[in-house]
């Protein structure tokens, strides 16, 4: 895959640019490659997206601020955005119109005459849709298989599309003549509007489609199936390519972008492609040292405990951790936060001999409690002579 370039590159300005000077210069870069003036050009088609892009990121203070820190990185997968246009499933030609307006004429910005902008009634992409999935802590650290059932608006399959009845066709709107715009005003000043005859489609159904009414689509309860990928976190997205909304007059359907939500995990704790949890360490263990059976999330694994171990000391076991899922090899690390336990509920006959064992200890056996004493006793001192003072 080629390399994206810098998007003020693609808008030819400075990093330290105004939102006018960042508004200006997409435009005159979204007209000299605008596919209406650029009809069956490919490369000009996708130049024309490629700055749309770039301004729909520069544009916004807070993805500008992301992109200036981060790059590109800020939007791809697992980066905070996500995949997607611009983070915000726009389309180039929405952005277009924002900029210059919902009414514009499109003819007259060319240089053309023809008395308003034509809608194109060919095929039409259909919308891109989110779907927000909740997963356990598990099937993000290892990866899983889920079904989902979603409503979603598939071709109707009476009129294929069409909306029109079968055996019947389309008619071209009489109040717009297939524009899609009809305008008022005169002279120097015309304003555009959407037709209110046609809703801006160019044409008109004299007889409706008996399953969708007219509309070209059904919504239907569609089931996907979805591997979700080892290593995913929340906030990270997956594209699946055609399973969105139904295209319109025959056009492709849409992407689903599934963005996933990690449930927390009672044992493990997750940061970037690491692990970190809590284990407890009988006393004896700690103090004599020996081998305990730790938790991963890819089985048990031993641990030697070193004696004298203190509570809140730290192992790492390598390659324990969370795959990487941006690249599909290597792990992270697991780190055990060990907590000493002391034994509870001892019979009479157990507390003797505890005892019995304690008996045989001396202060300075306890080099935590010897260190804390003597700062204690400097404490006191200097505080005595500031009283005397």
């Amino acid at each position: 895959m080629a390399e994206k370039r810098d998007y003020y590159e693609i808008l030819g300005v400075d990093k330290g640019a105004s939102d006018d000077q960042i508004k200006k210069a997409y435009r005159k870069v979204a007209m000299k490659y605008h596919p209406d003036k650029n009809p069956g050009d490919a490369e000009a088609e996708e130049s024309f997206k490629e700055a749309s892009e770039a301004y729909e990121v520069l544009s916004d203070s807070d993805k500008k601020a992301k992109y200036d820190q981060f790059g590109h990185q800020a939007f791809a997968p697992g980066g905070g955005f996500g995949g997607g246009f611009g983070g915000g499933f726009h389309d180039a030609g929405d952005i277009f119109e924002q900029v210059f307006g919902g009414g514009f004429n499109i003819n007259d910005l060319f240089g053309g005459g023809g008395g308003g902008r034509r809608r194109s009634n060919g095929p039409a992409r259909g919308s891109d849709l989110r779907y927000d999935l909740d997963v356990d802590f598990e099937e993000a650290a290892l990866g899983s298989q889920r079904t989902l059932t979603l409503p979603v608006a598939e071709t109707c399959g009476r009129c294929t599309g069409s909306g029109a009845e079968p055996g019947t066709s389309k008619s071209t709107c009489p109040s717009c003549g297939g524009r899609g715009q009809v305008s008022s005003g005169g002279g120097f000043i015309q304003f555009s509007q959407t037709c209110p005859t046609c809703g801006g489609a160019g044409e008109t159904i004299s007889n409706p489609c008996t399953a969708c009414n007219g509309a070209g689509s059904i919504k239907e309860r569609k089931t996907i199936k979805l591997r979700i990928p080892a290593g995913v976190e929340s906030g990270s997205r997956q594209r699946l390519p055609g399973k969105g909304e139904a295209g319109a007059r025959g056009g492709p359907a849409g992407d689903l972008f599934i963005v996933f939500h990690v449930r927390d995990h009672e044992l493990f704790k997750r940061n970037d492609l690491d692990i970190y949890c809590e284990i407890p360490v009988p006393f004896h263990i700690a103090m004599l040292g020996g081998e305990i059976q730790v938790p991963t999330l890819h089985g048990g694994a031993k641990l030697k405990i070193p004696s004298g171990t203190e509570s809140g000391k730290i192992f790492r076991l390598r390659g324990q951790g969370v795959v990487d899922a941006a690249h599909g090899h290597g792990k992270g690390d697991q780190h055990i936060q060990v907590k000493i336990e002391v034994p509870s509920r001892l019979s009479g006959k157990e507390k003797k001999a505890m005892k019995e064992l304690c008996d045989q200890l001396h202060d300075n056996h306890f080099e935590e409690t010897i260190r804390m004493q003597k700062q204690a006793d400097k404490f006191y001192e200097r505080k005595r002579k500031l009283e005397a003072e």
